[in-house]
């Protein structure tokens, strides 16, 4: 995986990681990669894209986040079955996720240990661990 600079444009992002830039993918990265550090689903992006006049359908959006994350650009979270955000920080991190408010939220990777870890099937290896704790506002 390629890394990139954070401040890098999002077209000297796509570039680097090979993706062309077309005029969609040029505008949801964008949005998605010149905005900080942020956690975001593809339909809050879609509403994004159409706040900003880009005209993009739901599908688009989606298999371009895909594209985007298959090339290294961003992380996928899935909290529950059918329900994913697209995390911006590729960096090694895990994840705070409050069900009440469906926030996401970073955890420094050097903050959480996991030890006795499985031996993976005969021929695979583990690259990436990650983990979601689910948080929820006390008393409730």
């Amino acid at each position: 995986m390629m890394m990139t600079s954070p401040s890098s444009t999002a077209l000297e992002r796509l570039r680097a990681v090979g993706l062309r830039p077309t005029r969609q993918r040029l505008a949801l990265a964008r949005l998605l990669l010149e905005n900080g550090e942020r956690h975001i689903t593809a339909e809050q992006l879609h509403a994004e894209a159409t706040g900003a006049a880009i005209r993009v359908s739901l599908a688009t959006v989606y298999n371009t986040l895909h594209q985007f994350t298959d090339a290294g650009l961003l992380r996928e979270v899935v909290v529950e079955p059918g329900r994913s955000y697209f995390d911006t920080n590729a960096a090694d991190h895990h994840h705070f996720f409050c069900e009440a408010t469906g926030k996401l939220q970073d955890i420094p990777g050097r903050d959480v240990v996991v030890s006795g870890y499985p031996l993976p099937p005969q021929g695979t290896a583990i690259c990436r661990v990650d983990v979601v704790i689910r948080i929820r506002p006390e008393n409730s």
